[in-house]
């Protein structure tokens, strides 16, 4: 499939139910929870602790009064109200030209909908550009799935398609976070004469504090973007998971880290116009490069691992089922 080929909501969801969907039910037995969600959302009662309890979910304030260990306990609901925060800002549309990262971001979000759906949840979603651009209320059943999955298609289908890997790189520009990546290996002076940003950098942020006051009641929360984004969006975040469980998903393109041998180029931000020439042909500077990325990704997740919310990558270039497994199986050593 081209990049400049139409998908229509349908044939994409059919696709997933297909390829993602069946080998997921196969692996998980249908059984969701262990990949979305915790011990539950809805307080219920408190108990007196028992060895083994999560420590998280220690009531303080009875413990200090009755000077005995208690513990708060939560319904094991399978329906639950989600909401989908979804960037689907400039830097989305990059990747290779059959998988950009805005077409994996509509596979998780359609995904993530259908099983949530499937099992009688509520789903929403909350779409963002440059800002908060859509808010699709909470329903259930197929018509909400297809809804949500034709919105993140016509929007991809909107934007200027890029040509091919090469192109992309040459002629439309690289993604912001590789654009970054080589600012902090270049020096100033090697900077020097390139245009100044004439776009807006995306603010996860402000995506995050619209979704703390639609979503009222405790919900599950999946944030599914690439995390190129003004700085200061862990305040938030870390609202944001002081009162629903929040899962953050980060799309991410191998290229934006691993640039290939194609000589000198011009790297453009996709989303503020800057433009840095670089000479890929340079072993030292492709290694830095890629040091850079290591640490602009540690430092990523050390950043979401503050805000209480750990940061889980797919990339484009891998299985989804693969992802999603792993993502299962990660938070479910988490929750021991």
């Amino acid at each position: 499939m081209g990049a400049t080929t139409t998908l229509s909501a349908e044939s994409l969801l059919r696709r997933l139910e297909w390829r993602v969907v069946r080998r997921l039910d196969g692996r998980l037995q249908g059984d969701y929870r262990t990949l979305f969600r915790g011990a539950g959302l809805d307080f219920t009662d408190l108990r007196e602790y028992v060895p083994g309890d999560d420590l998280r979910h220690i009531e303080w304030n009875v413990t200090a009064r009755l000077d005995e260990p208690y513990v708060r306990e939560f319904v094991e609901d399978r329906e639950l109200t989600a909401w989908l925060l979804l960037d689907h800002s400039a830097s989305m549309g990059f990747g290779p030209v059959d998988r950009q990262k805005d077409l994996v971001l509509a596979e998780v979000a359609t995904t993530l909908a259908h099983v949530l759906t499937r099992g009688g949840s509520r789903v929403g979603a909350i779409v963002m550009d440059t800002g908060v651009d859509l808010v699709i209320p909470p329903a259930s059943g197929r018509n909400q799935v297809l809804r949500i999955a034709k919105t993140l298609l016509d929007r991809r289908e909107a934007r200027i398609p890029l040509l091919d890997s090469r192109e992309a790189m040459n002629r439309e520009g690289g993604a912001s976070s590789l654009r970054r990546g080589v600012r902090r290996v270049l020096g100033r002076s090697e900077q020097a004469g390139f245009p100044a940003p004439s776009g807006t950098v995306t603010d996860l942020g402000v995506l995050l504090a619209a979704a703390y006051g639609i979503a009222r009641r405790r919900s599950l929360v999946l944030v599914v973007s690439d995390f190129i984004s003004a700085d200061g969006w862990e305040a938030p975040l870390s609202r944001l998971a002081r009162r629903h469980e929040v899962v953050a998903i980060q799309v991410v393109d191998p290229r934006e880290s691993e640039l290939p041998d194609a000589g000198g180029v011009y790297v453009e931000d996709a989303e503020t116009g800057e433009q840095i020439f670089v000479d890929t042909s340079d072993v030292a500077f492709r290694a830095r490069l890629a040091a850079a990325a290591e640490s602009r990704q540690a430092d990523l997740e050390a950043r979401a691992r503050t805000a209480g919310v750990d940061l889980y990558p797919v990339r484009t270039d891998d299985d989804l089922v693969r992802s999603l497994l792993r993502i299962s199986e990660l938070r479910r050593r988490r929750r021991r």
